[in-house]
């Protein structure tokens, strides 16, 4: 066991991001030095995170947000599942869904996850990277591992859920749902959006 300290905040965050208990997360946090990451799976690979339990729960149930921007030239349609009408009729869950509109008004992803984003737009990227790569001089046994990595990045800016929130960069879009799940007890999807901007297709 490590003794890297943590706060009881740490703990309370943990605990929104999993659903697990106050003191499992607190284990979980003492075991991993308190490395929130690292608590989660830890959580998920011990079956403790509720979250994860619900997450092949249907979800039916939801809402769709709009967001045009004060100029008029950007507009978003969001779809937002939930397992019940209860909880998509909360302030807590339309809050969520509007605040997700607005950040896919502002962050233009291209796709709702990594496996959403187009294969021509990765590939192009990554020719890009290898060329960079290869021009930086690295050495060739090296350039297959750069590469992956800067695609990987690429998927964060790109992917919704990978995306840092702007309102706090600490979260991604998926934590935010992560955490919502947990608080309203039940599986929530981003099914999909459209963004649209003045002049472009």
């Amino acid at each position: 066991m490590t003794t890297t300290s943590f706060t009881a905040r740490d703990v309370q965050e943990l605990r929104q991001r999993t659903g697990a208990g106050m003191m499992d997360c607190k284990k979980a946090l003492e075991e991993t030095g308190g490395n929130p990451d690292k608590a989660v799976e830890l959580l998920r690979a011990r079956g403790i995170s509720k979250a994860e339990k619900r997450a092949g729960k249907e979800v039916r149930e939801g809402q769709i947000a709009s967001y045009i921007h004060h100029n008029g030239k950007v507009g978003v349609l969001v779809e937002v599942n939930c397992e019940t009408d209860f909880v998509a009729r909360g302030p807590d869950f339309r809050e969520l869904v509007k605040e997700i509109a607005l950040h896919i008004a502002s962050a233009a992803p291209l796709a709702v996850d990594k496996s959403g984003v187009p294969g021509e737009a990765v590939e192009k990227e990554r020719r890009i990277y290898e060329q960079q790569v290869r021009e930086s001089g690295k050495p060739e046994h090296l350039v297959g591992r750069i590469v992956d990595g800067k695609v990987e990045a690429y998927y964060k800016q790109v992917a919704l859920m990978s995306q840092e929130w702007i309102r706090d960069p600490k979260k991604t879009i998926g934590d935010l749902v992560k955490e919502m799940a947990a608080k309203v007890g039940e599986n929530i999807v981003v099914r999909r959006f459209s963004r649209f901007q003045m002049g472009q297709d």
